[in-house]
């Protein structure tokens, strides 16, 4: 009985979802999601947000790092992964795809609404890491060259 209960609840929270409620607005009636629920999942989301940002971010701050050091292979590697990620953004229109999954959850669209940063990180966080991550390229691209002389 209650693995029937929770397939109805989930129909019907993706029924509420695809006619473009958010989950704050679906009715605790008959088993739906509540705004509580909804607030937990936004947390949770956050929470997987950040952590993913930080890995990228700090392999972004590693790859000058990693030239400086002349450990070249492990700085390709990281700009590697990091191209991975720049990949499906550009594939997910430059939004995170995070981003889109906290948005079911809550009509916040501030900077921050779907990440613990401060605004003003989140606002400029494109501009921040990518001239980070193309210096970073930059430079271990004239390292390489300067170790094949």
């Amino acid at each position: 009985m209650r693995l029937l209960h929770a397939a109805l609840t989930r129909a019907r929270a993706l029924r509420a979802w695809r006619q473009g409620h958010t989950l704050a607005h679906v009715s605790p009636l008959a088993g739906e999601p509540t705004p509580l629920q909804a607030r937990d999942a936004l947390r949770a989301i956050r929470l997987l947000h950040t952590v993913v940002w930080a890995i990228f971010a700090g392999a972004i701050v590693a790859i000058p790092v990693c030239t400086w050091r002349r450990e070249l292979a492990w700085a390709w590697g990281l700009i590697a992964f990091v191209l991975l990620e720049v990949m499906v953004l550009v594939l997910n229109g430059m939004r995170c795809p995070l981003t889109d999954v906290a948005a079911r959850h809550t009509d916040d669209r501030r900077a921050n609404f779907d990440i613990y940063l401060p605004r003003w990180l989140a606002q400029h966080n494109r501009t921040i890491f990518g001239t980070l991550y193309v210096a970073g390229i930059a430079h271990a691209l004239w390292a390489t060259l300067m170790a094949r002389r």
